[in-house]
């Protein structure tokens, strides 16, 4: 018996690209709560398919596939103290690894990409699973 797909037209859709990731991840950033952004600093986002290999081999990882994001940088409580030669801090989101997870669960890509995003940069500001939740939450 034959069905007809009601979903929408996946026969020719492609996987989103890196700048469709990028863009996603922009406007998820900027639905966040200003209250949130604002203890960023202006933080990049910066997509690639998988970590670097140093990266990598520093966290331990037994595949790229285990990394969905990495926030670089110097959190709230180290930026009274400025470095020379400083980078901005820049959170970075693999898209192999959130394609990936996405296919293996329940969840929107956006959902997906929120959720990194503030656990990025929650964790590095030492926010609750909680206050993360909240934002997430408040980010729609």
């Amino acid at each position: 018996m034959a069905r007809i797909d009601q979903t929408g037209d996946w026969i020719n859709r492609l996987s989103p690209s890196l700048g469709e990731i990028e863009a996603i991840a922009q406007e998820a950033y900027a639905h966040l709560p200003a209250s949130f952004r604002d203890l960023t600093a202006e933080v990049m986002i910066v997509i690639a398919d998988f970590p670097e290999e140093r990266i990598a081999d520093d966290l331990g990882l037994e595949t790229p596939f285990d990394l969905l994001g990495l926030f670089e940088g110097r959190g709230l409580a180290e930026r009274w103290t400025p470095q020379t030669g400083e980078g901005p801090n820049r959170i970075t989101l693999y898209r192999r690894a959130i394609l990936d997870y996405w296919a293996e669960n329940e969840e929107t890509l956006g959902e997906i990409i929120v959720h990194v995003l503030v656990h990025e940069l929650g964790h590095h500001f030492g926010l609750s699973d909680e206050d993360m939740e909240a934002i997430e939450a408040a980010a729609g």
